[in-house]
């Protein structure tokens, strides 16, 4: 029975199901928070929407990878990382947009949309926690939905900020922050991935010369 392959199904079924739940409950909080954002003149509500569509995207990519070969999933975590990578600069940009040109957040929105996209993203990490010590594409799962917390923390924060202060600032320094937050969390994903890919392509040449 050790050789059927069971626990292997079992456990990209199981993989399967997560990434699925992952990619759904993103997709539909982007959707809220870009149009809310957009209406509450909020960098980082936008800066949120932009990362919840990044790992949309990301967990999309996770499904490709699950049951396929090491090397492969490596390689889909890289796609990854570069993915957030860019959309981290995209933020940047557009806080630079609203700096320029200004902007007035609305501070309501921002808090009781943070508050709904936070518990959206515990629910994720609840249902990724299991998996953050797995394979690759499923560890980088946890540090984009670690992320998505700290970000969310972050949007409520400055919107507590801008209704106590009155100030547009703490949206912008959140919507900042946001956006590094994003471009460790590429950075720590790429080096994991990469160090993965040297390993399997390490033990592929092996095999071979064996």
């Amino acid at each position: 029975m050790s050789d059927c392959g069971c626990e292997v199904e079992i456990k990209n079924q199981s993989q399967k199901r997560v990434l699925y739940w992952l990619l759904t409950i993103n997709a539909v909080m982007f959707g809220v928070e870009i149009s809310l954002g957009w209406l509450a003149e909020s960098t980082a509500l936008i800066a949120d929407s932009i990362d919840m569509f990044a790992d949309a995207v990301v967990y999309g990519i996770g499904l490709y990878a699950v049951g396929r070969a090491a090397s492969d999933k490596a390689r889909a975590a890289m796609i990854s990382g570069y993915f957030q990578a860019a959309l981290g600069g995209l933020i940047l940009v557009d806080i630079l947009r609203r700096i320029i040109y200004g902007s007035e957040p609305g501070s309501t929105l921002m808090m009781s949309v943070g508050v709904a996209a936070l518990l959206a993203n515990v629910i994720c990490l609840i249902l990724i926690h299991k998996h953050k010590d797995g394979e690759v594409h499923m560890r980088a799962s946890w540090i984009f939905s670690t992320n998505d917390v700290i970000a969310n923390l972050g949007v409520i924060t400055g919107g507590v900020l801008v209704w106590t202060l009155d100030n547009r600032w703490p949206d912008i320094i959140i919507g900042i922050i946001i956006s590094v937050v994003i471009l460790r969390g590429s950075r720590l994903i790429l080096n994991d991935a990469k160090t993965e890919l040297s390993a399997a392509i390490q033990k592929n040449n092996i095999n071979h010369e064996s």
